[in-house]
């Protein structure tokens, strides 16, 4: 099994982080709290954020977010401590099933069960959509709704299809671009959603996963991955 405990490897590609993803089961994007533990932290300085001359910018780990989404075989959405990530399809069941059992489903009338209506209804949406037709439009609403969307994707109840970009005169994508948001069960199918194991018997699973891939963690940081 790989284990993030030496300096890390430098990934240089799409398909080599694909690749990881694969071997590490869950990735954070950006700094996880946990030294090399993040595709940030795994990839060439070539690949990271850089200023250009002329006030532009290049982030080719940042672009690669939509064919890893789309190809890459796992699911991405803010699932460690309210920050995204990636967790292949071999780890998505025990994780979903554990996540689901400590953030129940939303209640009856309540705004998180009018956002996962709407995006059943939908398909997918993306987020400023999603707040719009949720009827989240006033001021100061933007950080509020993104906060019931969050949660729900901590709860594994919404994830991100693909990423958006607006497109200039030329027919060029730019700016930062806005995630897809979906349900798990429309994008990968309710089995992919089911787990043969009970949660506790997934958190055991997740728990001594996290213990070998991450040997520098303490067992409060791993908590915060799982939780």
């Amino acid at each position: 099994m790989t284990t993030i405990n030496s300096p890390s490897p430098r990934i240089g590609s799409c398909s080599e982080l694909m690749e990881f993803i694969q071997q590490v089961g869950f990735l954070p994007l950006l700094d996880s709290g946990i030294w090399g533990y993040s595709a940030e932290a795994v990839v060439d300085d070539d690949c990271r954020y850089v200023m250009l001359p002329d006030g532009g910018w290049d982030w080719p780990l940042w672009k690669w977010k939509g064919p890893i989404v789309t190809d890459g075989n796992c699911v991405y959405g803010k699932f460690f401590a309210g920050k995204a990530g990636f967790i292949s399809m071999e780890w998505w069941p025990d994780f979903c099933n554990y996540r689901r059992s400590v953030h129940p489903a939303p209640q009856e009338g309540s705004i998180e069960e009018a956002i996962l209506l709407t995006l059943h209804e939908e398909g997918s949406m993306i987020t400023r959509e999603l707040r719009a037709a949720c009827g989240f439009t006033g001021p100061n609403m933007r950080g509020k709704f993104d906060g019931y969307v969050t949660r729900l994707q901590m709860a594994c109840r919404i994830v991100t299809e693909d990423f958006v970009y607006p497109t200039d005169k030329h027919g060029h994508e730019y700016g930062w671009g806005w995630s897809l948001l979906t349900t798990p069960e429309q994008l990968l199918g309710r089995e992919a959603c089911r787990c043969p194991r009970t949660p506790q018997e997934s958190f055991d699973r997740l728990f001594h996963h996290f213990k070998s891939l991450l040997p520098q963690a303490n067992n409060k940081q791993i908590m915060r991955l799982i939780k």
